[in-house]
Formats: structure tokens, C-alpha cells, sequence
């Protein structure tokens, strides 16, 4: 089926970026042709896109923790300049979920311990909070019977679940075939009835 969608390129603005539906790889494709870091999850790749088509720059251009993992390795004892985490050290502002931060909640939390998103929103959103505050919230999501609400990469498997939960005699060539028709078009990715138009 033919899609009416903007093909990704630098003359796209970003509000017309962000009402269409891009796979991984148009992005990293895009990011590969326009000298952009193409590493990353989805969501850093369109929050790369989009500083890129507002400000003609890269988000990436001047990173002081480029070279950190390798520093660490030869030098374990090093921080490279971060200061000491304790456990009353205060989150602070635009807090980012690096190597050293890692390692701190892995050695209070445990092995298993992961960046999962409900803790990375709770940890962007409380600046002010202690890393003991952030230990004991770590706890509560864990405890929490809350659903993680599912994330934009994820929007493919979530219109999948719902697909199915109204068309159960349908095949999952079907529930692609309405998922493809439906990111083609302008606006959210959500399964709708009317999507069954694309298997007329």
C-alpha cells in the first residue's frame, strides 16, 4: 500500500517529525547521512533528529564523557571528574543515567539492578531528592502493581495487543498489515476500527 507520509530529511521541520511514525533504521539511516552519532535507543535517535532540524546542529558535538568507559577501565580507582556519589548526595538537575550512576545503585541495590523507565522518569523528575530518596523510590516501583505505561518504541507491540483484542479471528498478516496502514498516516499509532480499511 502506497504510504503518503514525508520521507525523513533535513527539510522536514521537527513538529511535522513528530506527527509521523519512523522505523530505527530511517533514523539511523538519517542521522548516518546528516554526520550524526547513530548509536542509541530509538527515543535518543528522534530526540537527536529533532535538535538537528531545529537548530542545524548536533546534540552530540561536544560530549565530556565520550572516551569514560575506557578511562575507567585502565583507571578504576579514577572517578574522570565526577564527583564522589553518596548516599546523601543530591540527584541534582538533567540528571543522566551514566556509567558511574550505574555502578553506585548496583552496589546499594544489587546486581540486578536496571535503568527501567518508570525509575529514570522518577529520577529526571525529583532533581532535589538524595540517591537514598532514589534507593528507597527504586524499591516502591519494584513493589508497585502499576503497568509501565509503554513507551513510543514500543507503540508496534501495543497496537498488536490491542489489535487482537477486538479481532481475534484475524491472522497477525492482518494485524501488520492495518499497523503498516496506520503509521503511514498522520498522527498517534494507536489501533482504531476504521484501520480494518486497509484489509479491503
Amino acid at each position: 500500500m502506497s504510504s503518503n507520509r514525508h520521507k525523513l530529511n533535513k527539510d522536514l521541520n521537527s513538529a511535522e517529525f513528530k506527527e509521523y511514525y519512523f522505523l530505527k533504521e530511517e533514523l539511523k539511516e538519517f542521522c548516518r547521512n546528516e554526520g550524526l552519532k547513530v548509536s542509541g535507543s530509538k527515543s535518543q535517535l528522534e530526540e537527536r533528529i529533532i535538535h538537528y532540524l531545529e537548530t542545524g546542529k548536533s546534540l552530540d558535538d561536544s560530549n565530556p564523557t565520550k572516551n569514560k568507559a575506557n578511562f575507567q577501565k585502565s583507571n578504576p580507582n579514577k572517578t574522570t571528574g565526577f564527583e564522589e556519589i553518596r548516599l546523601d548526595s543530591i540527584l541534582g538537575e538533567n540528571f543522566k543515567c551514566g556509567e558511574d550512576k550505574r555502578e553506585f545503585f548496583k552496589k546499594e541495590i544489587g546486581k540486578g539492578f536496571k535503568f527501567k523507565v518508570n525509575f529514570q522518569k522518577w529520577l529526571k523528575s525529583n532533581p532535589e531528592k538524595t540517591y537514598q530518596d532514589a534507593i528507597n523510590a527504586y524499591y516502591d516501583i519494584q513493589n508497585s502493581k502499576e503497568k509501565t505505561e509503554i513507551e513510543k518504541q514500543f507503540q508496534y507491540n501495543q497496537y498488536i495487543r490491542d489489535f487482537f483484542k477486538d479481532n481475534d479471528d484475524k491472522t497477525l498478516e492482518d494485524a501488520i498489515k492495518c499497523w503498516n496502514y496506520k503509521k503511514s498516516l498522520k498522527g498517534h499509532n494507536r489501533y482504531e476500527n476504521s484501520d480494518l480499511d486497509a484489509l479491503n
